[in-house]
């Protein structure tokens, strides 16, 4: 997972916050997926040449926005139920999403339906597979 966080350390947003938003990202795009361990602070710190107190920071901040688990023994890992996003943002689908929402979009145009009915249909569906 290391591998997938950068950070930026001439930025002036502060090392603590660009990791808790990086991990944040990929738990809401689903590269980390509920119950996924995280690594140790230790390691984590070790990897990104950052100090130990500054991702045990990040790591606190994302147990308080119910995002990941701390558990003695047991590491940090992403809870199995993340927190409600507030009205108005957004989550960044994973490309696979982006795709098959443009196919729908240019398939329902190609059909001739307005914007309006495609977006029913895909309300409709939503709710008929109970989502």
């Amino acid at each position: 997972m290391s591998a997938e966080i950068t950070l930026d350390l001439s930025s002036p947003v502060p090392p603590f916050e660009q990791l808790r938003a990086r991990i944040t990202e990929l738990v809401d795009d689903g590269t980390l997926a509920p119950g996924a361990r995280l690594p140790s602070v230790r390691a984590l710190a070790s990897d990104l040449g950052i100090a130990v107190g500054t991702v045990a920071r990040a790591y606190r901040e994302l147990e308080a926005a119910g995002y990941v688990l701390s558990r003695r023994r047991h590491g940090t890992t992403v809870a199995d139920t993340l927190p409600e996003r507030p009205p108005g943002s957004q989550r960044k689908p994973p490309a696979g999403v982006v795709q098959a929402a443009e196919d729908l979009v240019r398939k329902a145009t190609e059909a001739g339906f307005s914007r309006q009915e495609t977006m029913d249909l895909v309300a409709r569906t939503a709710s008929r597979l109970g989502r």
